[in-house]
């Protein structure tokens, strides 16, 4: 059994917060530059240029890349044989986003109630998905998630003889009715299988692969470039002044589900799509 003390959670979570609203991620940062170059629009080349510079202001003054610092969303993948002591881990995961977004000087952005609307002022309590492993192993990502983002996704409950195309239907139409919404360039994550809630928690999951990985599944890997090259084609283009750069990527995760159902989950990630992960 190894142990980890509750604190040293929250001191992780705490720096996780920070990096992940002031450091804008290798991958995305990298495509960011590529497509700069790639864009045929010359206000596009100019606006993904602007995304770029302020990425490494950001970076450099140690400053938030965007005033909307999201909710928080956390991801634990915790070892069956590890205990926390010294204190609940949720508990200590929440301490970790309140240090970190007032020492991070991150804006509040959470109220307690969705009906009447008070603020919780030190934006908990977040977001955490639990995922149990094998052995010690225990490993934090924090993704903040912002809600102009957020508020353009979707879920369908498609049917099986929806199928693939049904799929890409309910994806295309979901982008081209995000429009410039959700600050592109995007990146797309979908779940599809499960249940209503897996699918939906997959799409959210799916952000955080790589930009420019790809499926093991080769029929899912042949899906995401169709589906980026069809959401490049809608002339969006970044913060939806048009071009041919719409989407930086398309990330799909897949579910066993129930012979009667295709859930479908679309999850859009702004340019930023904020994360920052670590192990204790």
């Amino acid at each position: 059994m190894r142990e980890i003390e509750a604190s040293k959670i929250t001191e992780l979570v705490e720096k996780l917060c920070i990096e992940a609203c002031y450091v804008l991620a290798d991958d995305i940062y990298s495509k960011l530059v590529v497509c700069s170059k790639a864009e045929k629009s010359p206000l596009a080349k100019k606006i993904i240029g602007t995304i770029v510079k302020n990425a490494d202001i950001a970076k450099t003054e140690r400053s938030p890349m965007c005033q909307d610092t999201g909710m928080t969303v956390v991801f634990v993948k915790m070892g069956q044989d590890v205990h926390v002591t010294g204190g609940f881990i949720e508990d200590a995961v929440n301490q970790g986003v309140r240090q970190g977004y007032s020492k991070g000087y991150l804006r509040k952005s959470v109220v307690k109630d969705p009906l009447d609307r008070v603020n919780t002022t030190d934006n908990t309590p977040a977001i955490i998905h639990y995922e149990i492993v094998p052995g010690k192993k225990f490993h934090i990502t924090v993704a903040p998630k912002g809600f102009g983002s957020e508020n353009k996704s979707g879920l369908k409950m498609l049917t099986p003889s929806d199928g693939v195309p049904g799929i890409k239907k309910f994806v295309i139409d979901t982008i081209f009715h995000a429009g410039g919404n959700p600050c592109p360039p995007i990146i797309v994550g979908i779940g599809i299988g499960g249940t209503m809630e897996r699918a939906a928690y997959l799409s959210k999951k799916a952000l955080l692969r790589p930009v420019g990985s790809v499926s093991d599944n080769e029929q899912v890997a042949r899906l995401e470039k169709e589906l980026l090259e069809e959401i490049n084609k809608l002339g969006i283009g970044p913060c939806g002044f048009g071009g041919t750069t719409t989407a930086l990527a398309v990330n799909i995760l897949t579910n066993a589900t129930h012979i009667a159902g295709l859930p479908v989950s679309v999850n859009i990630g702004c340019h930023a799509t904020r994360h920052a992960e670590g192990d204790l």
